[in-house]
């Protein structure tokens, strides 16, 4: 795999600029790097430079990042249709054939990627195409266990592993059970000696104080090894592993019990381990409760004595988390006698739920240091399960069963969380906070299943303990609490009474302006999930319901200034410049509220400001989306309301609209035109030489080569045939529009916009004009319902009547 040392510096080159403060350098190496794509070998090159030790790491990283995106995207599938960009067989093979040793050979970091890869190309050609990768795996990896190199054994297992986790989530069928059995026979005898071997290596090394970095490539070695074991036992139980299951179990319990010296342990790399360990237990109860059951009952000691452990490992919150998920799926199985008993119960919700549902120095960091995963964590749910969450799973596991019972310990423990927080409220805020916590994660929700355990009577729970947090004068201090109690308010919206909700209002308000990035956060998502309840109306005289907005213009208007203004403020917050819940708060503010004045001034300005530094670089789509969408409802509610705010608006926004279309930042491009033909539809004709500039970008070719851009596009040009459909006869305009919509036209993913785009045409553009070109409309309508055969074509098609009569066009609906 020859590749010439200028064509790797100029790739190493482009990476290293990728990386620049500089976004005119960054776009330019994008682009170089974009061309190079479409370039013979340009594949090789990249894998080439990610093995190429005379270049930087970073751009080898880089490279190797990019190598496995692109075999991701231009690997051939076998049902692809169309080879058109995809990569050509001769470099497919002169990967395959080189790709597994570079990956032995690659640093770790590169190593990762380089898995990825190898899985990249195996989910399409792996067996039937690619039948020397599992042999050559097996082979490696002989040799690197017989001449004891476990490094190489890892780097042989990562690659395995990223084969092999296809079976996981992958659907099953009969093709997908051929390829599992062609792995098992080929592979879980290999790993079981690697799993033996590096335990035997592992027991011999235990007992001493050991080194902690001789011994991670070994837990390395074992835990990849735990993870290809659930995925090669994700589908069915293999026979295989059902005629060895004591060897594994005797090994995964003697990873559970096995105390290492402390350094070892505060490595982590145990605790890694254990939590594989874990996961496949979680597996086996889930899946194979049957054939496992005569383990259960020492595994869940096991397990139970890892919660009981202290320890100083890093790992510890992760295994923490994974053996409550096990022992929840124990009690929600119909083993859950084994949690029963009284004295458990209470141990349960003694040693494992409250420690674990207490905030920790890692919450707190967290909270301070990166706000946004805090929030995914303890808000959204991410898929990274938290202790708390955790914990909490497993107290609703045994209300399944035990709901009385679990009732009166977490009512109990309420009530002992907040008499601790009453008695020194200054160091026992924590307190409060996991007495709110509990209450959120077991009291019932409306619209969620299950039911919920009731622990608290939630009008007093509210009036106590909620509403004195909101109003309370220090509403600065203690913000992880604030927190906890706006995320209560977002939880239970749905329960607290409007007139309730609207006095309280002004106490959430000005948590807008918190500092925290959370507290604020927390307090837009509330004011904004508020505002999207809806209640059913009966339609008078039928039996069906229609649901209408609870929260109306009136509603929202007295505190509507205010709202903006703090809104405002946190967006100008460090690390809040572009925090999306709180856009997304402005967003539903503007579409409700009816402003108008210096607010509409002030808004507009503050935006457009946004929307130019967001220009210079657009890293967050979801906040840019809400940023163009609160501009629309700006527009929308004001520009209606005061059809000369127009101006106004205009002379605000088309420098930037402008500069989106001038420098080609593409990730606006949709947006830009959505605003521009919401501002034709506002406006006036004649319609100002902006927009008859902009009228000639509109009806070139090359602008509608972007799909993503279409609907916008569409919905542009519309607005423009609505205002000014005489101009058409103009310049050749009406020609270029025809060419357009054959285009349109002529793909199923775009037919729909074209005959909305016909329709406006046929509704507002004179016979005159129109009669040059009926024969051509026609004709391309036949021409495309020759080979469109769908019912939603046939419909659109037969809509279309063209009557000549007296010089009118009539659109008919069939």
């Amino acid at each position: 795999m020859e590749v010439p040392p200028e064509m790797l510096d100029a790739l190493a080159g482009w990476f290293a600029q990728t990386l620049s403060p500089d976004a005119a350098a960054r776009r330019a190496a994008e682009q170089s790097l974009s061309s190079a794509a479409s370039s013979p070998g340009f594949a090789l090159a990249l894998l080439a430079l990610a093995a190429s030790p005379r270049h930087d790491l970073q751009a080898r990283l880089a490279s190797s990042v990019h190598f496995k995106n692109l075999l991701r995207r231009r690997w051939p599938k076998p049902d692809a249709d169309d080879a058109t960009g995809l990569l050509p067989a001769s470099d497919c093979a002169i990967i395959k054939a080189h790709l597994l040793q570079l990956l032995l050979t690659a640093p770790p970091l590169i190593q990762a990627q380089l898995s990825e890869a190898v899985a990249a190309a195996a989910a399409s050609d792996f067996p039937s195409k690619w039948e020397s990768l599992l042999p050559s795996i097996v082979s490696s990896l002989g040799t690197a266990l017989a001449a004891g190199d476990v490094v190489a054994t890892n780097s042989l297992l990562a690659a395995a592993a990223s084969l092999f986790s296809r079976f996981r989530n992958a659907f099953d069928n009969n093709a997908l059970r051929l390829d599992l059995k062609y792995c098992l026979d080929n592979f879980a005898a290999p790993l079981l000696e690697v799993f033996l071997s590096a335990s035997r290596r592992l027991q011999a090394a235990g007992a001493g104080a050991a080194n902690p970095l001789e011994l991670r490539p070994v837990f390395d070695c074992l835990r990849l090894s735990c993870e290809i074991f659930y995925s090669l036992n994700s589908i069915d139980l293999p026979e295989f592993f059902e005629d060895h299951m004591n060897e594994w179990m005797t090994g995964f319990r003697a990873f559970l019990t096995t105390t290492y010296p402390p350094p070892v342990e505060a490595d982590g790399a145990p605790d890694l381990l254990r939590a594989a360990v874990c996961d496949n237990l979680q597996l086996y109860m889930e899946k194979y409760e049957e054939e496992f059951r005569g383990f259960l009952q020492e595994f869940v000691e096991a397990v139970w004595g890892l919660l009981m452990a202290q320890t100083a490992s890093p790992s510890r919150g992760q295994l923490a988390v994974t053996a409550i998920r096990f022992l929840t799926t124990v009690a929600e199985s119909v083993h859950h006698a084994l949690f029963g008993s009284p004295e458990a119960m209470k141990q349960i919700c003694d040693s494992v739920v409250v420690p674990n549902l207490r905030l920790r120095d890692d919450d707190e960091e967290l909270f301070e240091g990166n706000w946004v995963e805090y929030v995914r964590r303890d808000s959204e749910g991410s898929d990274a399960d938290t202790l708390r969450r955790a914990a909490c799973r497993l107290l609703r596991g045994l209300a399944a069963n035990y709901r009385d019972q679990v009732a009166a310990l977490v009512s109990a423990q309420v009530q002992q969380m907040l008499a601790a927080y009453a008695a020194d409220r200054t160091n026992n805020w924590k307190e409060k906070d996991a007495a709110i916590y509990l209450v959120i994660a077991l009291m019932q929700r409306p619209g969620a299943t299950g039911g919920g355990t009731p622990v608290v009577d939630m009008e007093s729970f509210f009036t106590s303990v909620i509403v004195p947090e909101l109003q309370a004068p220090d509403w600065q201090s203690e913000p992880m609490l604030k927190a906890t109690v706006l995320r209560f308010l977002k939880e239970f919206k749905d329960q607290i009474p409007k007139a309730t909700a609207v006095a309280l209002l002004p106490s959430v308000v000005r948590f807008l302006s918190h500092e925290s990035n959370v507290v604020h956060s927390y307090a837009a998502t509330f004011i904004e999930n508020l505002l999207m309840i809806k209640d059913a109306v009966p339609v008078p005289g039928a039996t069906t319901v229609t649901r209408s907005h609870c929260y109306v213009a009136a509603d929202i208007n007295p505190f509507a200034p205010q709202i903006i203004q703090n809104l405002s403020t946190a967006l100008s917050f460090p690390d809040s410049h572009e925090n999306p819940y709180l856009m997304k708060c402005l967003m539903r503010v503007l579409g409700i509220a009816n402003i108008a004045g210096q607010i509409v001034h002030d808004i507009t300005a503050r935006l457009v400001g946004i929307l130019m530094e967001v220009c210079n670089n657009p890293k967050n789509p979801d906040f840019n989306h809400y940023l163009f969408e609160s501009l629309a409802a700006v527009i929308g509610r004001a520009g209606e309301q005061d059809p000369a705010l127009v101006p106004v608006f205009e002379a605000s926004l088309f420098p930037v609209l402008q500069r989106i279309l001038v420098e080609d930042i593409a990730e606006f491009w949709p947006y830009a035109f959505q605003i521009f033909a919401q501002l034709v539809n506002l406006s006036r004709p004649p319609l100002s030489q902006n927009y008859m500039q902009l009228f000639g970008v509109l009806l070139s070719n090359a602008t509608w080569d972007r799909p993503p851009c279409v609907p916008a596009l569409v919905r542009l040009l519309r607005a423009f045939l609505r205002k000014i459909p005489n101009e058409l006869n103009q310049e050749g305009r009406l020609p270029n529009i025809l060419v357009i919509f054959r285009s349109l036209l002529s793909r199923s993913s775009t037919e729909d916009s074209a005959f909305y785009m016909l329709n406006t045409l046929v509704e507002n553009v004179g016979f005159d004009i129109m009669s040059p070109y009926i024969s051509e409309i026609w004709s391309a309508l036949f021409t495309r319902l020759q080979t469109r055969q769908a019912v939603k074509f046939c419909e659109f098609a037969c809509g279309i009547h063209v009557l000549s009569a007296g010089q009118i066009w009539v659109w008919c609906s069939c």
